[in-house]
Formats: C-alpha cells, structure tokens, sequence
C-alpha cells in the first residue's frame, strides 16, 4: 500500500493565508483601482474513470463503508467536471508577485472523518451529494497552503490514522505524524525548498485518504469550484505569469498584462489523454482509462511544478 520517501503519494492540506508581508518578500498594502482577470478551466475530452480501492485490503476497512460505493469499492472521484467540460479543483495562480493586496488569515486545521482527511471549517452534511437517490462522498481533492507553516489533524473515527506529507517535485517525505483517536490535534510544520509548489498527504494506513496542497507565495490566486469558474481580483497593473494547475495534468502558463482597474478574460483547456501519473500509479482498470496508451508519457514531466514519475 505505501511506497518508501521517494514514491509519490496524494496529500491533503488546507489554505493558510496569512500576514502582511512573508518569508518570500511579498509586501501587502491597500489596492485602490487593481486589476481582475477571470475565466474558466476545462477538460476537452472524455473524463478519466474514478481510482478504485477495496475496503477490505484496509485495515478496518468497514468503518469506511459510508464512503464507499455500496459495492465494497472507494472511488476516488480526481475528475469532477461538469457537462459543459468545466473542471473543478484547478488552481489558478499569478507567479512571482512582491507586492499587492494583503493575504487573507485562515488556519491550517483537518479532522479526519468517515476514513477521509476534511478541512475542519467544512460540515459533515457538506461532505456528500445526492446522486441517482444515494449520497456520494465528495473527496477534498486540493486545497490551498503556506510554506513553513503548521498542519494539525483531529481524528474523530473510531480507527487509528496517520498523515505522511510528500514533496512530490522531489519525491521525497516531509513530514509524518500519527493521528491517534484521542480528540486532540496531531500535526506538524512543513518545510519545503524555495520555488516548490506541491505538497500531499496520505494516511499510512488507507492509501485512498488523499488529497494535494499547491503552495503560494501571494495572494493572488483561485481554486475552481463546480463549473471550472475563477476570478483574481485587486492586481497592480503590470505585466503577468498565469500558471493553472491540476494534480494530474501538465500544468498550463500565460500572460498577460493588466491596466488600472480592468478586467481581462483569460480561459485554460486541459486534454485529458495527457494524464500525467506516476507508473507505479498505472492499474488496469479505473486509474487510467482503457484508450489511454499506459506506456505513452511516462519518462517524467519536465514543466515546471510537476510530479516526479521516475
């Protein structure tokens, strides 16, 4: 089920905005009449099938069943589009910003429910969705963080957890920590090399409680909800780098310049047939689809932020 430090496992990790000025430089002050740029990710092609894990080669396995299928399957939904192709979970983020509007504060807090890692300002009744008269557990697949900044985790299952966090540019473990049951908040600090950006966390016993965490350095940035759509607000006028980002495909960058108190329209198309997995990830059935070539692409991605496949 785990791999040693240097395999790629999916983390999970929550926003942490913080402060006026940070580690990086970035200088917050007030923005009068900034810029906006919006828009929407899509994926342009049929959707990837789900990752599927039995729950009964998990220890136990049956306190998971509320997120299961019914079939004794865990589908890990790391696609979730809508039908006219808008693509949640996509970060959106301006590159190599120093000064702007100040960050928003938000700590970086989880719990650990139904065999899942959830941010702890996020309800239990906001965890699922009615589909076809059953409830769907919609699995947190990115959030937002800071570098250097703490992680805590409260465990209210009945069963023992822990949380391995991995650097996944690198390859390496970052952080490990147990998340015993006990009400109390288990956790620790990252630490990541200048410039990176990708952070996962996964239980070492339940490999399908997994999420990732893109690292910013400004504030200046979005995560797509239902419908792909985002917008980036209060930007100086300047010229601009836009990278969008999804954990499984090569991330895509443009620019643009902004002028005082304008919008500009700025859209990103992801081709699904260039998934980008580690090979260790490729399965059969569910992991990459079946017109999918498993041998096509699997050398590594040699774009910035991303994942390490060798």
């Amino acid at each position: 089920m785990m791999a040693h430090s240097g395999k790629v496992f999916i983390g999970c990790l929550v926003a942490v905005i913080f402060g006026i000025s940070d580690s990086y430089g970035y200088t917050g002050t007030k923005v009068g009449n900034g810029g906006k740029i919006h828009g929407r990710v899509i994926l342009k092609g049929p959707v990837p099938e789900h990752r599927a894990f039995p729950i009964v080669l998990y220890p136990f396995g049956s306190y998971c069943k509320k997120i299961s299928n019914g079939e004794g399957l865990i589908l890990l939904k790391e696609f979730n589009v809508d039908l006219d192709g808008g693509l949640q979970d996509a970060v959106v983020a301006v590159q190599g910003v120093t000064k702007g509007k100040r960050f928003r504060s938000k700590k970086n807090q989880f719990v650990a429910i139904n065999c899942m890692f959830h941010p702890a300002d996020v309800p239990e009744d906001k965890q699922f969705e009615l589909h076809a008269g059953r409830l769907t557990h919609v699995h947190p697949l990115v959030s937002i963080m800071r570098n250097h900044r703490r992680v805590s985790v409260v465990n209210k299952d009945p069963v023992l957890h822990g949380g391995q966090i991995y650097q996944p540019e690198t390859g390496h473990r970052v952080l490990s920590f147990p998340v015993p049951v006990s009400g109390g908040k288990f956790g620790g600090t990252i630490h990541l090399g200048k410039g990176k950006k990708i952070v996962q966390m996964i239980c070492p016993m339940h490999e399908f409680m997994q999420s990732w965490g893109w690292i910013v350095d400004n504030p200046y940035f979005a995560k797509t909800q239902k419908g792909g759509g985002y917008l980036i607000d209060d930007l100086l006028p300047g010229k601009y780098k836009v990278t969008a980002w999804h954990p499984h495909l090569k991330p895509i960058e443009k620019e643009f310049t902004i002028l005082e108190g304008r919008t500009v329209s700025i859209d990103f198309e992801f081709d699904p047939t260039q998934v980008v997995r580690p090979l260790y990830e490729t399965q059969e059935h569910f992991r990459i689809p079946p017109e999918s070539d498993p041998f096509q692409d699997l050398e590594g991605c040699e774009d910035p932020f991303c994942v390490k496949r060798d």
